[in-house]
């Protein structure tokens, strides 16, 4: 198994570096966010193809990683070729551009560790399906970690399709999204991508205590990084300066797992 992560390791630092030269040419690294769920269904399907004999859970990992990391990695490219350069790495970077060191600081502080983030958070996926190889039972963990996943995937495209839709229509301009899903939770799509990586890698901990053990710090990372790092905290502090009405939707709705809104009165 550890040659076959080599393997995927070299892959993924290769593509990265690809990109990376693309982002320095147009100016722009925002395309990155894309690559994030594309680079995780580029990492189960090398995992596979490494395969000797490919089973039902082989199978179905690299089907769970890649419906969620495909889908994801369009709808963040389309969005960024809809709206340009994320505001987020405008801010980012604009020190290093006016000093003359945007391809330096891309290449270490965003392209690198993003790949290695990815390859972190991936792990279950390249893992369980390397360890899986040809096995065709279907274990307790796998049915609930689908069915968790399944969970995941629903919060998290209908989230999105809710809030594009949302921001699609001029009248909601500078409004709070706070309707469907995201009246019971301030972030079903952040919600839905935690249930979506704890249920694969509860597919994959079905195949064996090591694969388990290995990879827990995947769904670890991502879900503080939703909720702390990056994710709902990030977006939550812009939020709070250009939506007039956030302060209050936060007083009524969960942060992250959806529940019922408050009553405020």
């Amino acid at each position: 198994m550890i040659d076959a992560l080599l393997v995927n390791a070299a892959i993924l630092v290769g593509v990265t570096l690809m990109l990376w030269l693309v982002s320095v040419k147009i100016g722009d690294v925002s395309f990155i966010d894309s690559y994030w769920g594309a680079g995780m269904a580029l990492m189960a399907l090398t995992s596979w193809l490494q395969l000797e004999q490919r089973g039902l859970l082989a199978h179905l990992l690299l089907g769970m990683t890649a419906a969620w990391g495909l889908r994801l990695g369009i709808y963040l490219f389309r969005r960024w070729r809809a709206e340009g350069e994320d505001k987020r790495y405008a801010r980012m970077l604009r020190k290093a551009r006016e000093e003359g060191r945007f391809a330096s600081t891309t290449l270490t502080k965003i392209w690198l560790g993003q790949a290695v983030l990815l390859f972190l958070v991936s792990s279950p996926a390249q893992a369980g399906i390397l360890a899986a190889g040809g096995e065709n039972r279907l274990t307790v963990l796998a049915i609930v970690g689908t069915v968790l996943y399944l969970v995941g995937i629903f919060f998290e495209w209908v989230g999105d399709w809710q809030l594009a839709r949302f921001k699609a229509n001029p009248a909601n301009k500078d409004l709070v999204m706070d309707r469907g899903l995201w009246r019971y939770t301030r972030h079903p799509n952040y919600f839905g991508d935690a249930c979506a990586w704890w249920g694969i890698w509860l597919v994959a901990s079905g195949i064996s205590w090591e694969v388990a053990l290995w990879t827990v710090a995947g769904p670890i990372f991502l879900t503080f990084t939703l909720i702390k790092w990056s994710g709902a905290a990030l977006l939550e502090k812009g939020m709070k300066h250009s939506r007039p009405g956030y302060e209050e939707y936060k007083r009524r709705t969960s942060a992250f797992v959806p529940m019922p809104p408050k009553n405020t009165d």
